[in-house]
């Protein structure tokens, strides 16, 4: 039994690395409450324990208290976690304990439809931290790609491999850097891109498609990766203050998180160049602790087959040539 956790079963075997054993159950207030761009907004609760604890490519199930609907909690990416006095910066040398965590969620269903009337000061329910996290490799060249509402996956990987942040318990294994972050955005048009400064602030280079045209390139994100790393055979990418540099795919990784359809189309694109590529699915949860098989995927074993896996346990991030899209 998980003592955080009162009634649940323990987590999977390999879930103690990933922190999932270690989640909290809590009630934290609401500190800040934003809306960041059209449908969007940024939700920062007062809670110590995940947000000490959480690593990128985490999330926390959060649910309005004393309501019947919606009845079930949600997840909700990790954004960011930072100190008392920190100024939001999480990686601040001289924030102190981490005590702050971030949300960034799109209006849509009952459910976020009904958080954004909560005003700072109330309270949610939340447990977390869950969900394996990132685990990239060693790597030059970093690309994080998301697509909608996928950004709230990818900001602490970007920073923690940039350096400029370091999340999860004081006993964490030091992450190795990448020499260079890249982050690529597709959504349907400019009013979506909520917090995109958070990116570029953190050093990561900032790419963004519209489908309509009205910033950046016109297309999908796969299209923008194309454009800026289109010569997949010689393998060159672009290099810092213009113009291009050939290196070698293998010292590439891409992370992305979206839609399944854009990260399906994201994997392809991977594979064809021969670039690694973790993806951090996003499906519908009931519990986010394993019990309820809700949000399980088709993943690939090693002996060719596949089986079912639960996205809160075993993921949400997966190798994307495991999944069977």
């Amino acid at each position: 039994m998980n003592p955080s956790l009162p009634g649940t079963i323990a987590p999977a075997a390999e879930a103690p690395g990933c922190y999932a054993d270690a989640a909290v159950f809590s009630s934290a207030r609401i500190v800040g409450h934003t809306q960041i761009a059209d449908q969007t907004w940024r939700l920062r609760l007062d809670c110590p324990g995940i947000a000490a604890a959480a690593i990128p490519g985490q999330f926390a199930m959060l649910r309005i208290p004393h309501r019947s609907d919606p009845l079930l909690a949600r997840p909700l990416a990790v954004y960011d976690t930072f100190g008392e006095h920190s100024g939001g910066d999480g990686g601040h040398p001289a924030a102190g304990p981490r005590r702050y965590v971030d949300f960034v969620y799109a209006v849509h269903g009952r459910f976020t439809t009904a958080l954004r009337e909560i005003p700072v000061g109330r309270e949610l329910t939340v447990w977390g931290p869950l969900g394996n996290g990132f685990r990239i490799p060693t790597v030059d060249h970093l690309v994080l790609v998301a697509g909608g509402i996928g950004q709230t996956a990818l900001l602490g990987l970007g920073r923690e491999r940039l350096g400029v942040a370091t999340y999860g318990p004081p006993k964490r294994s030091p992450v190795p850097l990448a020499d260079r972050v890249t982050f690529c955005w597709g959504a349907r048009h400019a009013g979506l891109f909520g917090g995109i400064d958070d990116f570029r602030a953190a050093g990561m280079a900032v790419h963004q498609a519209t489908l309509d045209g009205s910033v950046g390139l016109r297309g999908t994100v796969v299209d923008l990766l194309d454009s800026l790393f289109g010569s997949a055979a010689e393998n060159v990418f672009p290099a810092a203050g213009g113009g291009q540099t050939a290196t070698s795919s293998r010292r590439m990784h891409v992370a992305c998180c979206g839609p399944e359809g854009m990260m399906a189309a994201v994997a392809r694109w991977s594979a064809s160049k021969q670039i690694s590529c973790d993806v951090s699915l996003e499906a519908p949860m009931a519990c986010g602790i394993g019990i309820c098989f809700t949000c399980v995927a088709k993943i690939r074993d090693t002996s060719g087959g596949w089986d079912y896996r639960r996205t809160c346990i075993e993921g949400p991030v997966f190798d994307a040539t495991r999944i069977e899209w």
